[in-house]
């Protein structure tokens, strides 16, 4: 009888543990891109103009997107206003438009990008990134994630967070590939984070997952080299209209 107890006991023990994962939901992530910094970046005239409005810009902007996902997809897209914006030209967030969608069973992802006048539809397969697992751990929205770190575009390091706590691989932007959800992105190089603010457990309904289906078709080394071509004479912000676009 003792022995029954024993396995009941440890049943329940093991149910209560699984239950503590997530599948499916819709987390809210704060991108906060840090203004002041982002400024050295602009050629000398650029910046010698924009030091004239420097006073009027806030240190910091922020913008608001939502993901919903399921162990099966991931949907990001653009969520709620922010307060905290700007519309000075060299201080406007870019890639505030991007809609990707990531279906895991067939390792590929949608996205659409609007870059200046024109939109793209980027059809490929999911990203694969070398990333590098560290010990740091740190709470997220309530979960606890461990450190990642990785590389695009060959040498823009990226720093993540990710919980495995959330059973979907996956990340805001095209970011994926660790063992668990993605709560927190940083690019130093961009001077920018994207940051959960909170989890909802709610499952998400069909059309909140449906792909998005505008703009000129094309893949990611297309659009690499599409973008590559038109930003040659940018010198510096070359780099940087790229690496946003890229994401």
């Amino acid at each position: 009888m003792k022995r029954y107890i024993l396995i009941i006991i440890s049943l329940l023990s093991f149910a209560s543990a699984k239950a503590q994962y997530t599948a499916t939901g819709k987390i809210e992530y704060e991108r906060r891109t840090n203004v002041i910094r982002a400024l050295d970046d602009l050629d000398e005239d650029s910046k010698r103009w924009a030091e004239k409005f420097k006073s009027q810009l806030p240190n910091f902007t922020t913008a608001y997107f939502d993901m919903y996902f399921t162990t099966a997809k991931t949907l990001y897209k653009p969520g709620r206003e922010s307060d905290n914006t700007t519309r000075m030209w060299f201080a406007q967030s870019p890639a505030a438009e991007n809609i990707v969608l990531t279906d895991f069973g067939t390792s590929s992802v949608k996205a659409t990008k609007q870059i200046f006048e024109k939109k793209f539809l980027v059809q490929d397969t999911m990203r694969k990134m070398q990333w590098t697992i560290k010990d740091e751990i740190r709470t997220i929205a309530n979960f606890k994630c461990r450190k990642a770190v990785g590389k695009i575009c060959d040498s823009v390091y990226v720093v993540a967070f990710y919980t495995e706590d959330i059973l979907a691989s996956g990340g805001p932007e095209m970011f994926c590939g660790l063992p668990g959800m993605i709560l927190e992105v940083a690019i130093p190089r961009l001077y920018t984070t994207w940051i959960a603010t909170k989890v909802e457990l709610t499952a998400p309904k069909e059309t909140d997952l449906i792909a998005p289906d505008k703009g000129k078709k094309v893949t990611q080394k297309e659009l690499y080299e599409s973008l590559k071509d038109s930003f040659k004479d940018w010198d510096e912000l070359a780099n940087k209209n790229i690496w946003w676009t890229m994401l």
